[in-house]
């Protein structure tokens, strides 16, 4: 009897196992599981949204994978979107456990908290008390002379598209944050950012790092023997040190009564009425000047491509601003609104080469239910951005750049298609959990999408007999955040009339710039003089 006993018990626990990694009837369909792995085995660990898409074309738009336990599901359908991360976004706003999340930023970052952490209301709350539209714009005059020295640097040094792009997104959010513009791109600050940037984005990628959180046993490696669990200590305090560095830099500005108007001056200043003590202050500085420096840096880029890329969309452009702007002035917000073309090529980058094609993940908080699927309470949600804009069904040809589309449908999907499930915030993100920094995002880009076209013709690189050397629209950087991998172009200034309104907007930034001019280096200080001695020269002839 005894023996008997063990068999069933054995038999019991055999069968408790082989259940582990399987898919339960009610879940939305996906890829075969194998017992306690589950999908894992085959979780992509690099470019996760081309093998989602793929996924989705064949099981559909709502489909699961079982990582262990644990349930992923991957909405690949906006009707899907719009329903369960925004109508239904009060039970769709958690995050997913993030070990390594936790490791780096202790909890602390605004788009990894869990809805249940103090730290993530807290955060919200101050983002929403800052970030109002209102408040944005009064921070215009500092994208504009940004803007406008993107335009004077590419003018003279046009084969450093690619980093003075990144110089301007890193600057802007500096100035707009912390009250410092960073004012060349050799600055330490800026390549030094870059470099922890893209080490983090790296970790954070789906299937970068061990399944952890599913399989929470991995958490005992020992770090010798786990070097991403090296990698994320070294993310910490390279972070940490960056952030609580540029706080205490506000802090002592203030101090000495030199305010100019930063993001983070309202926050020391009301850091009492927020509760948020200086370790939540510095990440949740820190954490917006990320989510304002990759995102609009790579945007801006995906542009650039495809522009090279696709010369009679750019055509098109100038025909327009030449007519709506012309020769002697530079563009401006309003003018945007007499611009549909322009207006349909920014559309068409976000559709083309979305920054964040699967975004950051959400969890459910409670069970859902959608179309005759449950969606258990704790599944992970990754919205598929990347097969959204680019299916079929949808958009007519959506692998090229036609911002005609746009102008056919206002969220250019095919002739008798229904798009409107389609809300032009999708890039920001969903629900609760949307960008804050939104609004300033939006004017940095129209900015710079106008400004870009109205000056500068781009053209494919020539090899030595003087064949255009085409670019590789899918060469991209991996990461939670994409952008194009750097690439060769040929930028040219349009006509000499508009490179005297660059060279002298230029010269009249310096007072909007002197404001944020704080800290600099004697490298930078030198900069900053050289590069506006010729203009000087040039008003004065």
């Amino acid at each position: 009897m005894a023996l008997v006993l063990l068999f069933a018990l054995m038999a019991l626990c055999f069968a408790i196992v082989l259940k582990v990694g399987s898919r339960e009837k009610e879940l939305p369909p996906g890829p075969p599981t194998i017992p306690i792995l589950g999908n894992a085995h085959i979780f992509p660990t690099e470019f996760p949204h081309y093998k989602f898409t793929e996924w989705a074309r064949k099981y559909g738009s709502l489909f699961s994978l079982k990582i262990g336990n644990d349930t992923v599901v991957v909405l690949t359908g906006a009707a899907a979107v719009k329903e369960l991360m925004d109508k239904r976004g009060g039970t769709t706003v958690d995050r997913p456990p993030s070990y390594v999340g936790e490791l780096i930023t202790g909890g602390l970052h605004i788009l990894f908290a869990r809805f249940s952490s103090s730290a993530w209301k807290t955060e919200r709350r101050a983002a929403a008390a800052i970030l109002t539209p209102q408040a944005t714009n009064q921070h215009l005059p500092i994208q504009r002379a940004e803007a406008t020295q993107l335009l004077h640097n590419i003018l003279h040094s046009p084969q450093s598209f690619y980093t003075e792009i990144q110089r301007y997104s890193i600057s802007v959010i500096y100035s707009v944050l912390h009250g410092r513009r960073v004012p060349q791109y050799e600055t330490k600050e800026i390549t030094g950012y870059i470099a922890v940037m893209h080490k983090w984005s790296a970790l954070l990628e789906p299937g970068a790092v061990p399944p952890v959180d599913a399989i929470p046993i991995l958490k005992r490696i020992p770090e010798r023997w786990a070097k991403w669990k090296r990698d994320c200590k070294r993310v910490r305090d390279l972070q940490r040190a960056r952030y609580f560095r540029l706080v205490e830099e506000t802090r002592e500005r203030m101090r000495r009564n030199q305010h100019n108007g930063s993001f983070m001056e309202d926050v020391l200043e009301r850091q009492a009425e927020l509760g948020m003590d200086d370790e939540m202050t510095s990440w949740f500085g820190g954490t917006l000047l990320e989510g304002g420096t990759d995102t609009t840096t790579s945007y801006l880029q995906s542009l650039v491509l495809a522009l090279v890329a696709y010369p009679e969309a750019q055509k098109k452009a100038h025909e327009e601003i030449d007519r709506v702007v012309g020769e002697h002035r530079m563009p401006t917000l309003e003018d945007l609104e007499q611009m549909p073309y322009i207006r349909a090529i920014i559309s068409e980058t976000h559709r083309f080469r979305p920054v964040t094609p699967l975004g950051a993940p959400h969890a459910t908080l409670t069970t859902e239910e959608y179309h005759g699927h449950i969606i258990p309470k704790g599944t992970t949600i990754f919205v598929n951005m990347w097969g959204i804009f680019h299916d079929p069904a949808l958009f007519d040809n959506p692998e090229d750049f036609m911002p005609e589309r746009y102008l056919l449908a206002e969220n250019g999907t095919k002739p008798g298609i229904d798009g409107s499930d389609l809300k032009p915030t999708f890039p920001f993100g969903f629900g609760r959990r949307i960008c804050p920094g939104m609004y300033l995002a939006q004017n940095s880009i129209n900015l710079n999408a106008m400004n870009l076209l109205w000056a500068f013709d781009f053209k494919p690189d020539i090899d030595t007999n003087g064949n255009p050397i085409p670019v590789d629209i899918f060469a991209y950087r991996k990461g939670i955040a994409t952008a194009p991998l750097p690439f060769k172009c040929r930028i040219t200034i349009r006509t000499a009339a508009k490179a005297r309104i660059i060279e002298n907007e230029f010269l009249e930034t310096a007072d909007i710039f002197s404001k944020f001019e704080v800290g600099l280096s004697p490298e930078d200080k030198e900069f900053v003089a050289r590069s506006r001695e010729p203009e000087a020269k040039l008003l004065s002839e």
